[in-house]
């Protein structure tokens, strides 16, 4: 049975990063869920900080990327949530949603908003995206790669090569994971 996580909105939030953990959903190596009030956090603020962009087009993002991972709409976790005590009363919903699907990570840039301490009783770790990632290259390295190389393979808005998109997830928080991709990738950092 596939490790359940619970995506975060602002791991959502950012496009390549959205793409890559949708992407790795679908493999199998996890089976993630997200609830509508994190779509809705996470599109209302793509649509305030980038007012450039259709809320059409948004729209068609959010129903493509519920297609695209069957089951993946945590519901009926509203009774939940006033009983959750986290450092920002407004992340609550996050962690009823995580419960309720039985996951056994959240998957969040906000570790400080999910403190191990109030998480441990529900069995539930909050996990940053480059620690995700790379279990996940730990876990099916091929899979991982095979993943990112059709990634790349898939824009065209502009396009990018591998390398190129392992700089924008590197630049979007997954340092290691991308350190360790590019390894079995042969791909060197131009960083270095």
């Amino acid at each position: 049975m596939a490790f359940v996580v619970l995506y975060d909105a602002c791991v959502l939030y950012p496009a390549p990063l959205r793409d890559l953990l949708v992407r790795l959903a679908n493999t199998g190596i996890v089976r993630a869920r997200w609830s509508e009030l994190i779509l809705d956090e996470c599109f209302r603020n793509i649509l305030e900080n980038r007012p450039d962009l259709k809320p059409e087009s948004l729209k068609r993002t959010r129903e493509l990327m519920t297609q695209a991972v069957p089951d993946c709409l945590v519901k009926g976790f509203d009774a939940l949530v006033e009983g959750l005590d986290l450092p920002d009363p407004d992340d609550r919903h996050v962690l009823a949603a995580a419960i309720c699907a039985g996951a056994q990570s959240i998957v969040t840039f906000n570790l400080k908003d999910f403190p191990d301490e109030k998480l441990a009783p529900y069995n539930v770790e909050a996990k940053h995206p480059d620690e995700f990632v790379l279990d996940a290259i730990d876990l099916a390295p091929g899979l991982v790669t095979t993943v990112v190389s059709e990634q790349a393979a898939g824009l065209r808005s502009p396009p990018r090569t591998v390398g190129e998109l392992l700089d924008t997830l590197r630049d979007q928080g997954l340092v290691r994971s991308v350190a360790k991709l590019r390894e079995l990738f042969g791909v060197v950092d131009p960083l270095s």
